[in-house]
């Protein structure tokens, strides 16, 4: 398993709610400067800890519904998805180390 997966409106609940493991989803945009410096971090993050986690991107430019739902308004915007469920909101870009800190609970 490598990289991070993209999910949209459509495998949003096949791939994000009725995940076997915790899902973080990113909440991004293309025209969102700390997004774009965020996506290789993820990348690094979900390669390592994969049999932890899923990683899932969400391109909130062309996912309008599932962005809604949730509320994501400030980008990049993270969410931890567990047994369908939202149970953890985190918000701006940060360093892997720092992300590994944030998600200790999930992947340790």
């Amino acid at each position: 398993m490598g990289a991070a997966v993209s999910v949209t409106d459509a495998t949003w609940d096949e791939q994000v709610l009725a995940a076997d493991r915790p899902v973080l989803v990113d909440f991004w945009a293309e025209w969102c400067g700390p997004c774009v410096r965020m996506s290789p971090v993820l990348d690094q993050f979900a390669a390592q800890h994969a049999d932890k986690i899923l990683v899932a991107k969400l391109n909130v430019d062309e996912n309008m519904t599932t962005a809604a739902k949730y509320k994501i308004i400030g980008l990049p915007a993270l969410r931890v998805f567990e047994g369908g469920e939202p149970v953890k909101s985190i918000s701006g870009a940060l360093s892997k180390a720092a992300l590994e800190a944030e998600l200790a609970e999930f992947i340790g």
